[in-house]
């Protein structure tokens, strides 16, 4: 069947996408120096002996396609081994990424519950004043840098006012401050996106036609005009939640998030091997995965899609 063979196709992408990102990742990160040094310490008494031996018990003396082999087996296992500095990784993304993903998920609520009626309002109300206070306040929107507004908020809600925690995750209060501050960021290019889209669709012909027949307004404008704009507008938002996914590098530190960014920094910092490949896969596959989700949800959405 037609829409077996569409899945199958995305889903070996999704494989070849994978492979490319962490054969380029497992590549790079040893170019950046060796981690047997890091493990030996400061000590100047470490002789070439010492870090071979380290190397060895690593397995970093094996070729790098050799390695690069035993990470994907450890990939399809879930396993994903040890860390070099901080034991299992599995324990460490199991930690991280529920985090990551609250995050994310509750700063795109953030910038749906309020692009959405901005941008529906906007439409409706095109060249009007608030129309227009509505595309300053975007554009002012999209000049902010996430860690600068991320810095404003903490300086105003954590120290000016302390009733928000400034760092951490410790209860559900901490959730507030970073998915506000992405959360206004997305909305400045989302509102913008939900007001073009339903001036487009405001504008089609069936909207006129469905108008003539005495529909309430309600109806035409939630029921036609929004469900056709929502094709283009989910699109948008499935490929902006899997960039957000890998893009909260910045405001986790900002915030001390225990995310999958904040991993991925310090598994860096570390020359961790094991734990970088682990989190940058998980997060090209989470992505990718978003990006297919989108695809099906086109046909839920529009038939002509769905039979194509």
């Amino acid at each position: 069947m037609p829409i077996f063979r569409f899945v199958f196709q995305r889903l070996l992408q999704a494989i070849l996408v994978t492979v490319a990102v962490t054969l380029f990742v497992s590549f790079a990160i040893r170019l950046t120096g060796d981690p047997a040094i890091m493990l030996a310490g400061d000590s100047s008494g470490v002789t070439e002996d010492d870090l071979a031996r380290i190397r060895e018990a690593l397995g970093l003396n094996q070729p790098f396609l050799v390695q690069y082999w035993d990470f994907m087996k450890t990939l399809v296992t879930l396993d994903f081994g040890e860390s070099f500095f901080r034991g299992s990784v599995r324990d460490l993304i199991a930690i991280a990424l529920p985090s990551t993903l609250l995050l994310a998920l509750a700063s795109m609520a953030v910038s749906i519950m309020i692009s959405l009626p901005l941008g529906i309002h906007s439409a409706l109300h095109k060249g009007g004043i608030s129309d227009q206070i509505i595309r300053v306040l975007s554009l002012v929107g999209l000049s902010f840098p996430n860690f600068w507004l991320g810095i404003m908020l903490v300086l105003l809600f954590s120290i000016t006012f302390p009733i928000l925690p400034a760092s951490g995750f410790a209860t559900g209060q901490s959730l507030i401050l970073p998915a506000t501050t992405i959360g206004i960021i997305l909305t400045a290019t989302n509102v913008r996106l939900v007001r073009t889209q339903m001036l487009e669709t405001l504008s089609a012909q069936y909207v006129m036609v469905a108008r003539a027949k005495g529909l309430s307004e309600a109806s035409v404008i939630y029921k036609h005009a929004l469900r056709n704009a929502a094709i283009s507008i989910i699109t948008f938002l499935g490929l902006q939640f899997g960039n957000l996914i890998g893009g909260l590098v910045i405001i986790e530190l900002v915030f001390n998030w225990p995310g999958m960014g904040t991993l991925s920094i310090e598994a860096i910092s570390q020359r961790d091997y094991p734990l970088l490949q682990a989190t940058v896969s998980i997060l090209a596959i989470m992505i990718v995965a978003v990006n297919l989700a989108v695809d099906l949800v086109y046909g839920l959405i529009d038939p002509r899609i769905r039979v194509a």
